[in-house]
């Protein structure tokens, strides 16, 4: 059950991921914080769980005769049935697929993240004119350029 619990977590987190992307790549980024936001609480839940397969695979690897710090692989390795095998080797496969997915859509969105700073850097960087300084009645104060030197002395 540990590890169906972390294929439907890898699942979701590829689904925020996907949801990620595509705010980046409609350049809508108004809700970049919040998709953000849902992919750490997937990660976070995903911590979790690898902290629990771990405690199960220890156990099963005790009740198998293997040390504590046995890997998914060396348990497959070590399955006392063909049935065992078979339900290791299918999970091994499946998060294997997901974590490649995972790393994928990591690095498109990764990409698209950095067009888009750049996009924002080159369109600060496009603002020559300043608003200049107002006072509180909304008369200007002085002239949009900045002094070092005040040349009405």
């Amino acid at each position: 059950m540990q590890l169906w619990r972390e294929r439907e977590l890898l699942e979701l987190l590829i689904f925020k991921l996907e949801e990620q992307r595509l705010l980046l790549e409609s350049g809508n980024t108004r809700w970049i914080h919040l998709a953000s936001r849902e992919i750490e609480r997937v990660l976070e839940q995903l911590r979790e769980s690898g902290l629990g397969r771990d405690v199960e695979v220890a156990a099963v690897a005790r009740e198998w005769g293997m040390p504590d710090a046995t890997t998914l692989a060396q348990l497959l390795e070590a399955a006392p049935t063909g049935t065992w095998r078979e339900v290791f080797a299918e999970h091994r496969i499946a998060l294997t697929e997901r974590m490649a997915e995972v790393a994928q859509l990591k690095d498109a969105n990764e990409t698209h993240l950095r067009a888009a700073s750049r996009a924002v850097d080159e369109t600060l960087a496009g603002l020559e004119a300043s608003t200049g300084e107002y006072t509180t009645g909304g008369g200007r104060v002085r002239e949009d350029t900045a002094r070092i030197v005040d040349r009405e002395i």
